[in-house]
This record gives C-alpha cells, structure tokens and sequence, in this order.
C-alpha cells in the first residue's frame, strides 16, 4: 500500500540518497534540479501519497487562528459558531491549534478596524471573519493577500475579496425558499409583514439584506398582487416601546396575518402575539433559538429555518487546519444546508456533530 513505501525505497527506485528523498518530501533546499526530477518520478511511479497528519506532528509547532466576529449578547446563532471553533479546536489539540476570538461592534467601522489592527499583530497563521461594510472589509483582506495569510469567510459571502473558503447559508437561495414555504400558508392572503430589527437603521447583517432580495424575487414571480408592509423595530429598545409599535401596526393593519424576519429574533413578535392573544396571526423567523422553538411551539411563529451555525463555526476552523497544516485543498464555497423548522419537527432538531 502506498502509506507503507519507505524512503529508503523511494531513494533505491530515484537512485539517490535517503537524504535527498527527505529534502525532497519536506521541500528543503540544497537538492540539485537533476535529483529532484529523479525523485519526483520515482514518487509518482509508485503512487506515494505522504502520511500529511505524521508530517505535520513532525514539525511540533504551534498555529494561531483568528475569528472576528460581532460582540453578541447571548445569540444562539453566534453562541453556537463559538462552540464550534472551541470543538474543532479540541480536535486538533495534537497539532497545537489555538483559535482565538475577537469581537468588534457591528456597524463601526473604526471597532472593525480595531479589531483588524488587533488580529494582524498577532501575526496569526489564518483567520476567520464575518465581514462588515465590503469596503472595509476590503482594506483587511487585501492587508491579508499582501502578507500571505489565508482567511475563511463566514455567514456573508463576499467573492471578490478572495477568501480561501466560505462557510455559510446561499442567503438569496434561502430568501427565496422562505418566500415558497410562507406563501403555502399564506397564499389567499393580500398583505404580509416584513420585520426588520435594525440599527441605526440597517438591518445586522449583509446576509439578510441578501435573504430579502431572494424572498421579494419569490414574491415578484409568483404573488406579485401581495403587498408587502415594512415594520421596523431597533435592536434593544425595551419590550415597552416595541409592544406599543406593534400594537399600533396591527392597529392600523387589520389584515395582515402573516410575516417574516431575516433574523434570529422573531420571538419578539411571537412572543407579542401570544401574550396579545393574537391567535389569527403567525410569523416566520431564523434560527433555532430557545425563544423561537418555544413561539414555534406555541403557535405565533409558523415556521424557524436552521442555519447549523455550529457546523458553521468548527468546519471554517478544520478548512483552515487542513490548508495550513495538511497542505491539503479545500473547497472554496461550502453552502449549508436550509432546513425548515414546524412545531411538529422542532424537537427532533440536533445541531450536527462532527
């Protein structure tokens, strides 16, 4: 079998010395073009596939990765990434991967900007990143390219700025989808809601701009008679002020009996529902957080999509594991799974374990 060719074989078939073989197979200097070309053909004549994991253990170094992602306050979906960076940094303990966490405030460029500075004085082996702004994200990535050092892009999708691989849902595929499963429920309707939580008048993340685009595209082709209501409520304000929007919405808007969020929380709809015993109206939402299942349970959220943001978190940390230190290919664009959450389905849910 191939994993069992000793070097002395290789260098019997080259006809050079076992030392050579090694340069060689290491790729150090001090090997003339001549011996080179003879080992390298006595490699592929005998099919010689290199133990990469013994390799890298033979080195006994250690690698540092970085994640940049967004300060958070208990959000299952980022809770989850964490959890999965820690796991797969577990897995590969033999190897002394450490995988650290740097957080800036989204929305701020100068916070992203720190948190760049931050991570490239660490002189890190790889890195992890949400993106923010394009441009900006831009500045750190091409700083990135410039100094030979391999990033993986997670949650948003950003081509152009040449990450090694993505992890991550094909947002406008999922808007579109969430589009499909709503309207089997609320196809006889006229109007539907859009909540957006935003800040400072944006909504948290490029990837939900992305999920409304493929949602309103659904609703172009096929329900173009529906209207589709904004309602804005800002992230953090207290459950006061956003019931008092909310009732004044539903006021003003009798109709509406369905609507959905790009984001994780459409718990603070359900939730209004349920207590404002709005049993006619439903809402649908992302992520399997606590809240949400319970909505979902309940009755006021419709249907959750799952985004597996644990399998998100551990594979951008074992691409970057397998690149750096196995030397191995990885695939550029890994698009998760989209799966849709029913009250009847919710329980049976389990994030994937790798």
């Amino acid at each position: 079998m191939a994993d069992k060719i000793r070097i002395k074989d290789i260098a019997l078939r080259a006809g050079v010395s076992v030392g050579t073989v090694d340069r060689v197979l290491h790729d150090r200097p001090n090997v003339s073009p001549k011996a080179r070309v003879k080992v390298e053909k006595a490699l592929e004549e005998m099919n010689y596939q290199p133990n990469m994991y013994a390799s890298a253990l033979a080195y006994n170094r250690s690698y540092m990765f970085q994640v940049l992602i967004p300060a958070h306050e208990q959000v299952a979906y980022w809770e989850e990434i964490e959890e999965g960076v820690k796991m797969a940094q577990e897995a590969c303990r033999d190897f002394h991967i450490k995988a650290n966490i740097i957080y800036y405030e989204r929305f701020d460029d100068e916070s992203f900007r720190e948190a760049a500075r931050k991570c490239l004085d660490s002189k890190p082996d790889g890195v992890v990143i949400v993106p923010a702004d394009l441009d900006i994200t831009r500045q750190f990535t091409d700083r990135m390219h410039d100094l030979g050092i391999p990033f993986v892009m997670l949650d948003s999708y950003m081509p152009d700025l040449k990450p090694l691989a993505f992890f991550g849902q094909d947002s406008f595929s999922s808007g579109y989808f969430a589009a499909r499963m709503l309207m089997l429920i609320a196809g006889n309707e006229t109007e539907i809601v859009l909540l957006r939580i935003t800040k400072n008048g944006r909504v948290l993340s490029k990837q939900q701009d992305n999920r409304e685009v493929g949602f309103r595209h659904y609703m172009h082709d096929h329900f173009p008679h529906v209207r589709i209501l904004n309602l804005e409520l800002p992230i953090g304000q207290s459950r006061q002020l956003n019931d008092s929007m909310l009732e004044t919405f539903f006021a003003e808007n009798p109709n509406i009996h369905h609507g959905i969020t790009f984001g994780s929380k459409a718990h603070v709809m359900g939730d209004f529902l349920l207590r404002t015993n709005r049993r006619n109206v439903q809402i649908m939402g992302y992520d399997m957080v606590g809240k949400n299942a319970e909505c979902l349970r309940q009755g006021s959220i419709s249907f959750l999509i799952a985004q597996h943001a644990y399998q998100q978190g551990y594979c951008c940390i074992d691409a970057l594991f397998k690149a750096i230190v196995l030397k191995k290919k990885v695939h550029p664009v890994n698009y998760m799974p989209i799966e849709l959450l029913s009250k009847e389905n919710v329980d049976f849910y389990r994030r994937t374990q790798l």
